[in-house]
């Protein structure tokens, strides 16, 4: 009587974790831990007085690891004369629930500590990418804790020693006899307009609200969603146009071969 072979039993592997969900404490500790390890191998961290801070990169890890991308809502320019100061929304979007989850506000000056040589499109920049940091600071602090680093974005640590310090008052020197004045050559106004960089005109608000809009059409894939949303704060208002307009074109393409299938 011929006896049955058992199949030699398979190793058991638990399955890798792709992305997480807050809801379950398990993942939660592996988003901590593997955040922790991208950090440290990406050096995503600034030291001030001892303490690590996280750089707006890692939270944006953080956030796309549980499919949480930021878009900037608005950018103001609230300069005057005395200084060049832009303010930036941006609401985080959840790509598995199609909502916004959170938002975060952020302003950037020419008068902080070492911004006053800055061009307008860089205090811009900075305004927007403090907003970014944020707005998972809000939400994700908890997780940049677990994993060991301060719950604080490090470009919010800018602001930090912008006090003015009180330099002591050196000695008078012997004073020289007056140059003679030199003759400066008046420069037209238009040409140091012309001369300074114009900010770049990014997508407005509007766009970008018809652009998630489009997105959530049921034709539209989740890569597809994806990919431009991670790139929707890098749009001006030209790409952006253009964005909605192969979006329109490309739902109507398929709705119109599902109607001719469906026939």
């Amino acid at each position: 009587m011929s006896q049955a072979v058992k199949a030699p039993k398979e190793s058991v592997r638990k399955p890798k974790v792709e992305s997480y969900d807050l809801s379950h404490s398990d993942e939660t500790l592996h988003l901590a831990t593997d955040l922790a390890k991208f950090i440290k191998e990406n050096k995503l961290t600034t030291n001030v007085q001892g303490k690590e801070f996280v750089n707006v990169e890692g939270w944006q890890y953080a956030g796309s690891r549980l499919g949480i991308v930021p878009v900037v809502e608005h950018v103001i320019n609230v300069s005057n004369e005395q200084e060049i100061k832009y303010q930036a929304k941006v609401i985080l979007f959840d790509l598995k629930s199609g909502q916004t989850v959170g938002a975060g506000f952020a302003v950037c000056s020419s008068k902080e500590q070492g911004k006053k040589f800055y061009q307008e499109f860089a205090i811009m920049s900075m305004a927007q990418t403090r907003a970014i940091g944020k707005a998972y600071r809000n939400i994700l602090a908890w997780i940049i804790r677990a994993a060991g680093y301060e719950p604080t974005p490090a470009e919010e640590m800018d602001y930090a020693g912008n006090t003015p310090t009180v330099a002591e008052t050196p000695a008078p020197a012997p004073q020289a006899a007056p140059a003679a004045p030199v003759a400066m050559k008046a420069v037209p106004a238009e040409s140091v307009a012309a001369a300074a960089p114009s900010a770049p005109a990014y997508a407005s608000a509007s766009q970008k609200e018809e652009i998630i809009r489009l997105l959530n059409h049921p034709v539209v894939t989740r890569a597809e969603k994806t990919k431009m949303l991670l790139n929707i704060n890098r749009l001006d208002e030209e790409r952006a146009t253009q964005a909605i307009a192969k979006l329109k074109k490309a739902i109507d393409d398929r709705e119109n071969g599902q109607t001719a299938a469906a026939a």
